[in-house]
């Protein structure tokens, strides 16, 4: 019985860390449509070279703290509502961008 729980606590344990591991898919796509909202920007002309560079900064910037967030393994509830709203501020901001007067010439 003894060897049943101590496999069974493994298996879960192993389960859980590639759960852990697995990380923050909703994350991750936001930030491929959100790369993608700029390099459909910039090839479009509605972002210049320099706002590009600054958005695509920002996402840089949510990459290191989602990063962050997973360094101990398991990302919490308000480190997920933290990376949610630096992504919809950078959505915004990637809006803002695209539809302001500045075209690229």
């Amino acid at each position: 019985m003894y060897k049943f729980l101590v496999v069974t606590a493994l298996v879960a344990g192993v389960l859980l860390s590639g759960a852990a591991a697995a990380g923050t898919p909703v994350v991750n796509d936001r930030q491929d449509a959100q790369r993608e909202r700029i390099n459909e920007g910039v090839a479009s002309g509605e972002l210049t070279r320099r706002e590009a560079a600054g958005l695509r900064a920002e996402q840089a910037h949510i990459r290191r703290e989602e990063r962050a967030a997973k360094a101990d393994g398991v990302v919490t509830r308000g480190e997920r509502r933290h990376l949610q709203r630096d992504l919809n501020r950078a959505s915004g901001d990637i809006h803002d961008q695209k539809h302001d007067a500045q075209e690229r010439r």
